[in-house]
């Protein structure tokens, strides 16, 4: 995977990056990257990446999905195999993610072998996992937000999100008219939207709050 969305970089694996003398910290042994080869074009790298990305915004890991990141990623159902035959209700169920989709900077794997009481996909079952697993990254990484990310196509069953309008520089009672359907919370004094948060652009869950600090 790492390979596929990375410009084609086949890297030689390694667990450890560094080590540091306890005391003063200083680094007593130091790992780089090493490239194997370059097995795909970065055109090729390019469309892979798009293509994963799409699979999670509107396809089988949709559940990995998380407003205002690009996550791409694919999903895995595998029905395994005793004997020669295939195994009845027996799945090994995956999800392979990654983020940012346009950029990566984390990969991750999640199987679940044989879970007992779901809907056997991965999609279902490992996806979710993934997702929390690609946020707690998000501060760790200092992964950055963005609004560029393909939008996600809404079925049903699923809670919805909607950008939010810029409101800053605008009168309270304008403010109060543009974003109805959202819940606003005010700080400060005045009349008029000095800074708005969520930022612009953001994806909102419907009805959720939007707080705003008047000047």
């Amino acid at each position: 995977m790492s390979a596929a969305i990375n410009g084609g970089n086949l890297y030689q694996p390694f667990l450890v990056k560094e080590m540091l003398e306890p005391e003063t910290n200083t680094v007593v042994y130091s790992k780089e990257p090493n490239i194997r080869a370059n097995v795909i074009s970065e055109e090729t790298s390019s469309l892979v990446r798009f293509a994963l990305e799409s699979v999670v915004a509107n396809g089988s890991g949709r559940n990995a999905y998380t407003e205002n990141y690009r996550v791409g990623g694919k999903t895995g159902t595998a029905q395994k195999v005793q004997d020669g035959h295939y195994m009845d209700g027996n799945y090994i169920l995956s999800f392979i993610g990654f983020m940012p989709a346009d950029d990566p900077e984390i990969v991750v794997y999640v199987a679940i072998d044989h879970p007992v009481g779901v809907v056997q996909y991965g999609g279902t079952v490992a996806a979710p996992i993934a997702k929390s697993i690609l946020e707690a990254a998000i501060p760790a990484l200092g992964i950055k937000s963005s609004t560029e990310g393909m939008a996600k196509e809404y079925n049903w069953m699923d809670v919805k999100y909607h950008q939010i309008p810029d409101v800053t520089g605008k009168s309270l009672d304008e403010a109060k008219g543009i974003l109805t359907g959202y819940s606003l919370e005010y700080s400060g004094t005045g009349e008029t939207v000095l800074y708005q948060t969520p930022e612009a652009n953001s994806y909102v869950k419907e009805g959720g709050t939007v707080k705003l600090l008047l000047g």
